[in-house]
């Protein structure tokens, strides 16, 4: 099956000649707001443990490999997480896992507050790691499934940018508090908050029209528009005549043919982007030590604000931009910035900076495509189990990615670490210059009436 197979009801494989403009709704901002929320959380609890494993690892006694597995553990869960409930979310619907994922969130981040031991954090980091695994796949899986085409691309990639402002908001908070052991536990904990906001907010949340279609229940779907997006749909097939096979989502779907190129485009694509996104942010401090900077504290919150900065700016060329140039060329200047630290690695703190934040900017620009891209690769039936792969595969990615980083600063140095991290981004350059599709004008909302 192919991606243009999301086009339904009457028109031809492939995208129509002419599409109505759909409207933004006060619901699409409510969905969206709910997953803005979501992701600002997820940010949070995958960018405090880098904030405050430095205090943890003399609290605790950690030693490299314990540090690396904290570092890892949430990442773990996010890989079991997407791959198993992706799939679950093809199966029963995207509503309920939307809804009572943030239940294990938020009870597993408040119970960090007594997790005094690497192994109780490590379990509860998992957990929480499994239920963002949950929102990563069903979350814009559901959000593309609402938006109206023309803005999608700009509503997905937003959610990169409240992830990033969780993230940041978690690094400076550990950049300038005192930290002790108790308040390190504190902070972990305060991910339970947003968690809490953002259930409480999804509750009346309706299944996505489009998973309904797919599932041969139509006049569930048409009540669903007309209740919350005030559309009336038009006559359906009459009764007694046949409606199109339903498709039982399975794993295999997405390796058969029409299908497995994107699957693997979008694994490898995926993953080389996070990898040293996550393996360099978790060990900033150690990879600035390393490097020689003076007034580290300073050059992280820049290096944070650039982190803000790119996210908000890289909005436009996604939006504007096709989605396969926009990756090539990220994906080309990243390569560039590691391979030019690695290069000037015992040159000074100052120079080794600029290739640094041009990094640190385009990076978090190139982050809004993962949150775009994933939904348009696949069909409506296969969209839930497709992104929660891609979700997996590139948390285990991030998750070996932080493991081996801080082993590599130690027995290699930091320039040769940077060197093959800017390896990583050359995979995906020659992957997207390969296969990488361009998706941009696709229909991810089937079987709509307008």
């Amino acid at each position: 099956m192919t991606i243009e197979a999301t086009v339904r009801n009457g028109t031809a494989a492939g995208i129509p000649k002419e599409q109505p403009k759909e409207p933004l709704t006060r619901f699409h901002l409510r969905v969206t707001a709910t997953t803005f929320g979501a992701n600002f959380s997820d940010g949070f609890a995958l960018g405090v443990i880098g904030a405050v494993l430095p205090v943890l690892s003399t609290s605790m006694h950690l030693n490299g490999v314990w540090q690396g597995l904290l570092g890892a553990s949430a990442l773990i869960g996010l890989f079991f997480g997407s791959v198993i409930l992706g799939r679950v979310a093809d199966a029963i619907g995207r509503q309920k896992l939307y809804l009572y994922n943030f239940v294990l969130i938020a009870v597993a981040s408040a119970a960090q507050l007594w997790a005094h031991d690497p192994w109780t954090l490590f379990v509860l980091r998992l957990l929480i790691g499994f239920g963002l695994g949950a929102d990563y796949a069903v979350g814009p899986t559901l959000l593309s499934e609402f938006s109206p085409r023309r803005l999608r691309g700009l509503l997905l990639g937003s959610l990169t940018v409240l992830w990033t402002v969780g993230y940041v908001v978690a690094n400076i908070l550990g950049t300038y508090i005192s930290l002790s052991d108790s308040s390190a536990h504190l902070l972990l904990a305060a991910g339970a908050l947003p968690a809490v906001l953002v259930l409480i907010l999804r509750i009346g949340t309706p299944e996505s029209p489009s998973w309904l279609e797919s599932q041969g229940r139509g006049a569930e779907a048409d009540e669903i528009r007309r209740r919350y997006l005030g559309e009336e749909p038009e006559p359906r097939v009459e009764e007694g005549q046949t409606p199109a096979a339903r498709v039982t989502p399975s794993y295999s779907a997405l390796f058969a043919p029409g299908q497995r190129r994107n699957t693997w485009f979008g694994a490898i694509f995926y993953s080389a982007q996070v990898l040293p996104y996550f393996a360099i942010y978790t060990f900033m401090s150690t990879i600035l030590a390393s490097l020689h900077v003076s007034d580290a504290n300073t050059q992280n919150t820049l290096l944070n604000l650039f982190l803000l900065l790119g996210g908000v700016v890289g909005l436009w060329p996604v939006q504007r931009m096709g989605r396969r140039p926009f990756t090539i060329w990220t994906f080309a200047i990243l390569a560039v910035c590691l391979a030019a630290m690695a290069a000037l690695h015992d040159t000074s703190g100052l120079v080794l900076m600029v290739p640094f934040v041009v990094y640190t900017f385009v990076m978090s620009a190139a982050s809004n495509i993962t949150q775009v891209y994933p939904p348009e690769l696949f069909p409506t039936e296969l969209r839930g189990a497709g992104v929660g792969f891609l979700n997996g595969a590139s948390r285990v990615a991030s998750a070996v990615g932080t493991f081996i980083l801080p082993i590599s600063l130690n027995a290699l140095g930091v320039g040769w670490s940077m060197a093959w991290l800017a390896g990583v981004l050359l995979l995906g350059t020659l992957a997207s210059i390969a296969w990488a599709p361009e998706t941009k004008d696709l229909v991810t909302t089937e079987g709509w009436h307008h």
